[in-house]
């Protein structure tokens, strides 16, 4: 949600940062309803006041017998009364409009973010590790991971597409890899473990961005809850509707849950293998912060979900996204792209995002400054520490073997019970 006194101040600015978006201005627009919303407000406080004051006088009117005055002034009240709802609900219908136009807006980029339209206008930030350089072939998870129990016929047919059935050592992989990025987290990086609902409210949904403008992404359940499409939701709206003091800043939270998409957006995309899921599995991180310490929080987010590729010694890229590729509710984001030998490239694995006060302002998430008066809008950032099924597929093309088999890369074999080696069955 935006700053209405911002955009009144700083229309043209507002609209230059949309434009940045490559979304249409919107100030013109806003302010139109904003100064109707106003205009309608001062009718009805006139209107309430007139009424209060006319209702009074007519007791006084009354206590010196002058009865025509008391008549006329009832006479006031009486069409006071009939206009007052009419005018409760033009402000109700424009204050609607004005809520859903802000609503629909994506957050305003950073000045540090750069130009462009889609992924090719994104920035190589850095690079970490050299890829492996195989004396084989090496081959894509999908065709090595059926036989060390990667089944994705019995997930369709449960389920249909998108949906994988993990078996025996490959389950076993995919808990460790989660146990130890959560481990990592809360150890190494001080993030609060928790354990959260995976059923949320349309307004935690709405708080966090993803509605009213994604629903189709998103799975709802008969009782109008949804499936989160990730802990994000719930551990940001953690926040929701507090006033919290400043010594609590920064507040730093992880969790690992399943995260469900509908994937409605991305129709024809990876519909093979493992990549892009209903389904899966992810390590989030969430940060709450006073505005002043947010752009560090960022950075210390990103080196968060790096070191976990570090520790798994997985090659990979950091990315600045651009303008154009960047979430809705994100104002800078890094994007982690690990390196997948199977297929030639690198792939996201994880997405870091500082969104200013945008879900603050949607959630009413406030902080007490320990000096001064009044209340701020807390600043939230969201990353991914990282996705459990991405980094199980880098593990797989990364350290396959020749004959099928894939090692067990060292930080992983405390969390997988003697198993050293996947071997085919």
């Amino acid at each position: 949600m935006h700053d209405l006194k911002y955009i009144r101040e700083n229309a043209a600015a507002f609209d230059a940062a949309l434009s940045r978006r490559g979304a249409a201005a919107a100030s013109a627009e806003i302010l139109a309803l904003d100064e109707r919303r106003r205009s309608v407000l001062t009718e009805l406080q006139d209107g309430q006041s007139r009424r209060n004051e006319a209702s009074k006088a007519i007791g006084v009117a009354l206590g010196k017998g002058d009865t025509a005055t008391a008549e006329a002034l009832k006479a006031d009240v009486s069409r006071l009364k009939e206009k007052l709802p009419q005018l409760e609900e033009q402000e109700r219908t424009v204050s609607g409009e004005l809520d859903a136009l802000l609503a629909s807006i994506p957050n305003l980029p950073f000045d540090d973010v750069p130009q462009g339209s889609d992924e090719n206008d994104n920035v190589e930030v850095s690079r970490w590790g050299t890829p492996r350089a195989f004396d084989f072939e090496a081959r894509d998870h999908s065709e090595i991971g059926p036989k060390l129990g990667l089944d994705f016929e019995t997930g369709v047919a449960i389920s249909g597409a998108r949906f994988t059935f993990l078996r025996g050592q490959m389950a076993r992989l995919n808990r460790a890899l989660g146990q130890f990025m959560l481990d990592h987290q809360t150890t190494a990086n001080g993030y609060a473990e928790c354990a959260t609902p995976y059923l949320v409210r349309t307004e935690s949904l709405f708080g966090t961005g993803q509605l009213p403008k994604f629903a189709e992404d998103n799975f709802q359940t008969t009782d109008g809850r949804w499936l989160i499409p990730t802990a994000e939701v719930s551990l940001t709206n953690s926040v929701r509707e507090q006033i919290l003091e400043e010594a609590a800043l920064p507040i730093r939270m992880t969790a690992l849950t399943p995260c469900f998409r509908s994937e409605a957006g991305a129709a024809g995309r990876d519909t093979k293998g493992f990549i892009r899921q209903h389904q899966f599995e992810k390590v989030e991180l969430v940060s709450i912060t006073r505005p002043e310490d947010s752009a560090a929080e960022h950075e210390r987010m990103t080196a968060a979900a790096e070191g976990v590729l570090q520790a798994l010694n997985l090659p990979y890229r950091k990315v600045l996204l651009c303008t154009g590729d960047m979430g809705f509710g994100a104002r800078k984001t890094y994007d982690l792209e690990v390196w997948l030998p199977g297929q030639g490239l690198y792939r996201e694995i994880s997405s870091c995002s500082n969104c200013g006060d945008f879900q603050a302002r949607r959630m009413n998430a406030r902080y007490r400054p320990a000096e001064g008066k009044g209340t701020v809008f807390v600043h939230t950032l969201n990353g991914s520490g990282l996705a459990v099924g991405r980094t199980l597929v880098a593990v797989l093309e990364n350290y396959q073997n020749a004959d099928g088999s894939v090692t067990v890369p060292d930080v992983l074999k405390p969390y997988m019970g003697g198993i050293e080696l996947l071997t085919p069955q």
